[in-house]
């Protein structure tokens, strides 16, 4: 079992920044693909950015250049640097854990969410 807990959200105003976090506990955060989605009114859930247990980032298109994703394993905690923030990005943004390595079967967990809202 894994638990994540986001924090971070809040009101911001276009092109401002933030930074969410997510703390994993309950397993061992290394073997885990972490990733934040997120997920607005009235719109299915989206993936965001992922980061491998090798430290491999992706990131859907719209927030290419804008979103950085990373993680301390050190500190079970994944990070997403939101800068640039515009209106659309408004949504609660999940945190997902998807493992652990080399299983035969994987798991994904979520977080509870934490909303961010990007308006002037």
């Amino acid at each position: 079992q894994v638990q994540l807990v986001e924090s971070g959200g809040d009101l911001v105003q276009p092109g401002g920044s933030l930074r969410l976090s997510c703390v994993a506990s309950g397993s061992i955060f290394s073997r885990y693909t972490m990733g934040w989605y997120r997920q607005a009114p009235g719109k299915q859930r989206e993936l965001v950015a992922r980061i491998t247990t090798g430290a491999i980032t992706y990131y859907t298109d719209s927030v290419k250049a804008r979103f950085t994703i990373s993680r301390d394993n050190a500190k079970n905690t994944v990070y997403l640097q939101m800068n640039s923030l515009k209106p659309e990005d408004t949504a609660v943004y999940y945190c997902n854990a998807n493992g652990p390595i080399g299983s035969i079967i994987l798991k994904n967990y979520w977080g509870q969410g934490t909303q961010v809202n990007v308006s002037s």
